[in-house]
């Protein structure tokens, strides 16, 4: 039988990173810190930047290590650091930049020139430590865990204290059910009466009260409906609302660990097209209880870009993963016990624990030989404690949490090969660069841009579209093609045009030639009604493929299947909604923003598994009209679920 469940918390120790410094290297640090100025000590201890990082997750090992070159037409791309065995003994990449901004720079390829050329690429140095903490916090935030309660079936002194109905059940009496349907006992010897906690086949609403509401809970927190509308309407204080929305939360969690986690890892795929995006909402900053006051000379700013990293599968439009970078267990307080343990206020940034959040280290008093003044610290420190007086956790760098997200989802995913459409994002192109590096090495990858002209008005978009359209004709007439199928005509134009176009180009010298990105993209010959024309490209290599096989590829190319999904965040989540138009001299009202990222994550976790089960789609096949949810066309079930199948799972 089904345990009942509960939300993992900070304690539970789902993933276990290893840290990758001994007690030594920690002594060292504490010894050397007031000896070497800052800019010396990070020198010294950088080690972490070539190192691999180990945690383990379900009983299983895992490595990661994230810094190598990202440019996939260099002979360095995804290649790990080593010294080359020639005169010198130089290294394949070397650490430059000043400051925070470090970067790690290509050699050139001593050992063999010729198979392929070192680009001499600048490629940002981040954190594999840092990056471990961000996966543990994703996978904290999708884990529940089976609730072992903790019984006593004995009064103080019993002769049988020692006996359980599980192992001893010959010395208990049983003595019926309870309201939930569950087994009372009663000990043989000193009478005492336990209840046991029932099964979700018993109950699924145990320890809930109210529980008739949350059918329209649901219903209202997915139409739009504000927080304290939906109070009034239920009848209920806020208190029990983020109760229910937790609740509600937990059942999607056991809801996609069945139909979701479970059919996938039995699921092969040939090829999957994947399409990233990020939504930007501006969290509504406030100041945590009793951190108040009249004035206002320490005020940060109320509103925060807070960025959401969203995957979908592009054909069925099935959203994998959305993924708020914001880390809401995150603390001043344990920042500052690291940076005074490990001394990482003078260390770079690739080599620190904390890398990914907005503070990655807490300020310390300038050291004996610090090149930091009195005045500096102090103004460092005024905004770090001005920060801890508003809501809890902080913000997570954004390329951190793509990384995460796309480690993650390739876990989740069984697949030869793999394709990705972003826009022109650099943290969501690194990000891809890194987590799929080897893929990218043997051509199992490609990634393509599909970018749009975001100032253009509605009208200009729609006359953009007719126009392709009856430009498309007129070619195909031109041309002597007789088909009127747009998307037809759209690849016979494009098998055409890559007779002659390339995204890459050719750079010959007097001893070799090498292939290098050319930022040629291509406008994609279906324009559609609300966004016109786009452009689309690869940023790997195609040079192998026929203009045929490259045509089939661009066609896919979109990004609909996030947008759709993002259309939806905006229309359907009050929290996540956008600004009201004021006639204050801001000009915009963000009233009902999210406060608390974290109840803003489970809103959108609800949203996609509503979404992907629950609310079916019309797209034609021909002359055929398919209406499937995303979770049918991608092949996890055959049925349109509702609300209710997810509420009162069992």
């Amino acid at each position: 039988m089904a345990k009942q469940k509960r939300l993992v918390t900070k304690k539970d120790e789902i993933v276990a990173v290893t840290t990758p410094i001994t007690n030594e290297e920690i002594k060292e640090r504490n010894k050397q810190y007031s000896l070497l100025a800052p800019k010396r000590f990070a020198t010294k201890f950088n080690e972490l930047l070539f190192k691999p990082v180990e945690f383990q997750w379900n009983s299983i090992s895992k490595e990661i290590q994230i810094n190598h070159c990202t440019n996939p037409y260099c002979a360095s791309f995804g290649m790990k650091q080593e010294k080359f065995p020639v005169k010198g003994k130089p290294s394949r990449y070397k650490l430059n930049g000043t400051g925070e901004s470090k970067t790690i720079k290509c050699n050139p390829n001593l050992v063999l020139p010729t198979r392929g050329m070192s680009l001499g690429c600048y490629t940002r140095a981040f954190s594999n430590w840092s990056l471990a903490e961000e996966i543990s916090r994703l996978v904290h935030l999708e884990t529940i865990k089976e609730i072992e309660p903790q019984y006593i079936f004995h009064k103080e002194g019993c002769a049988f204290e020692d006996f359980t109905p599980f192992n001893e059940p010959n010395s208990f009496y049983k003595q019926g059910k309870s309201k939930v349907g569950a087994q009372r006992w009663q000990c043989k010897s000193c009478k005492k009466k336990t209840n046991i906690m029932p099964n979700t086949k018993q109950s699924i609403v145990y320890n809930q009260q109210r529980n008739d509401i949350v059918p329209t809970f649901a219903k209202l927190l997915l139409n739009k409906t504000p927080v304290s509308r939906t109070c009034e309407v239920l009848g209920i204080g806020r208190g029990t609302y983020y109760q229910k929305l937790e609740w509600l939360y937990r059942r999607c969690l056991e809801f996609l660990e069945r139909y979701e986690t479970k059919p996938l890892s039995q699921l092969s795929f040939k090829e999957v097209w994947l399409n990233t995006d990020k939504m930007t909402y501006l969290l509504n900053n406030i100041r945590r209880k009793g951190m108040g006051g009249k004035k206002y000379d320490s005020v940060e700013d109320t509103q925060f870009p807070t960025n959401v990293v969203i995957t979908a599968e592009v054909f069925s439009r099935y959203v994998l993963r959305s993924d708020i970078a914001y880390d809401w267990d995150a603390s001043i307080e344990e920042i500052a016990l690291d940076t005074f343990l490990l001394k990482e206020d003078h260390l770079n940034e690739f080599a620190k624990r904390h890398a990914r959040l907005r503070f990655s280290h807490f300020p310390q008093p300038p050291s004996d030989n610090d090149t930091q003044t009195e005045e500096e610290y102090r103004s460092e420190l005024l905004k770090v404690e001005r920060r801890d007086k508003y809501i809890e956790g902080l913000h997570v760098n954004s390329t951190y949490t793509t990384m995460a997200h796309y480690w993650l989802i390739k876990q989740l995913l069984n697949s030869s090969e793999w394709r990705f459409v972003t826009d022109r994002d650099s943290s969501l192109m690194t990000a891809c660069y890194r987590i799929f590096s080897r893929e990218f090495q043997l051509s199992d990858a490609h990634h393509f841009v599909s970018q749009i002209d975001k100032t253009k008005t509605r009208k200009q978009a729609y006359e953009e579209f007719k126009l392709a359209q009856q430009d498309l004709y007129d070619w195909g007439i031109r041309n002597g093609h007789s088909t009127r199928s747009l998307k037809k005509l759209a690849f016979l134009y494009l098998e055409d045009a890559f007779q002659r176009h390339q995204f890459h180009e050719e750079i010959h010298t007097a001893s070799y030639s090498y292939k290098q990105y050319a930022n040629n993209p291509i406008e994609h010959p279906l324009a559609t009604p609300d966004r016109g024309f786009r452009e689309v490209d690869c940023t790997t290599d195609l040079s192998s493929l026929e203009p045929s096989e490259i045509a089939h590829l661009m066609l896919n190319v979109n990004d609909n299947a996030a947008n759709a999904f993002i259309q939806n965040i905006r229309r359907r989540l009050s929290i996540l909604e956008r600004p009201l138009m004021t006639a204050r001299g801001d000009g915009k009202s963000y009233i009902y923003s999210n406060f608390n990222p974290k109840y803003a994550q489970m809103a959108l976790t609800i949203l996609r598994t509503y979404y992907n089960f629950c609310i079916p789609f019309t797209t034609k096949e021909g002359a055929k009209k398919i209406v499937k949810t995303p979770a049918q066309r991608l092949g996890i079930t055959d049925k349109v679920f509702n609300l209710k199948d997810i509420i009162y799972l069992r």
